[in-house]
């Protein structure tokens, strides 16, 4: 009798053995699976979020473009004018401008000066009047650089005169050298450029 009883015993032992192992292997596996899902959800909640900030960041591109063209050609439109917060800190790099080209064109600046601001100009003008000595080729250097200079510079007045008074003797024989010092010119220049005022700006 008691054999028989500890027959059944095992029995139904390895029974629940043989039941409880697919169950605990089966939860074991779902556990993992569940984890493994939650892991890809957030994976995939973490990729979207990141095609979502893409999207609006490739949505904001033609914006971003047209406002560089538009800071592009404000910078290329202010190249040609004289920007400064007063109309007499535009005069004066307009005159320290038109000395320095005098200089380099090998000329010598006798003097300059700001001239008086007209406000009837549209768009505003800043004038400097120089007075420089030099030769002819001189003189044409320093036409070329104002004429290519940028910002951009006109010329509003010109006035030459010639230091060259030749003597009697040098009346009488035709085609003689010209001595260096009979080339000089004394020549005026009034030159304006354009002024890019802050209220213009805005």
């Amino acid at each position: 009798m008691n054999i028989a009883l500890g027959q059944r015993g095992t029995c139904l032992a390895l029974l629940a053995t043989l039941v409880l192992l697919p169950l605990v292997a089966t939860a074991t596996v779902g556990l993992i699976w569940l984890e493994r899902m939650q892991t890809l959800e957030r994976a995939i909640e973490t990729d979207l979020d990141r095609l979502q900030r893409y999207q609006r960041l490739v949505a904001t591109l033609p914006a971003l473009r047209q406002a560089l063209e538009e800071e592009q050609a404000d910078d290329a439109f202010k190249a040609y004018y004289f920007d400064a917060e007063t109309p007499a800190i535009a005069g004066a790099q307009l005159q320290r401008e038109v000395q320095d080209m005098v200089r380099t064109a090998g000329a010598r600046p006798v003097s300059a000066q700001v001239l008086p601001s007209d406000a009837r100009d549209d768009p505003p003008r800043v004038r400097v009047r120089i007075q420089l000595q030099g030769s002819t080729e001189q003189l044409f250097d320093v036409l070329y650089r104002v004429e290519s200079a940028r910002p951009f510079l006109l010329i509003d007045q010109l006035s030459i005169r010639s230091q060259a008074r030749p003597s009697h003797q040098q009346r009488q024989v035709r085609g003689a050298p010209v001595p260096a010092q009979q080339d000089q010119l004394t020549v005026r220049l009034d030159i304006f450029g354009y002024f890019l005022s802050p209220t213009t700006t805005t």
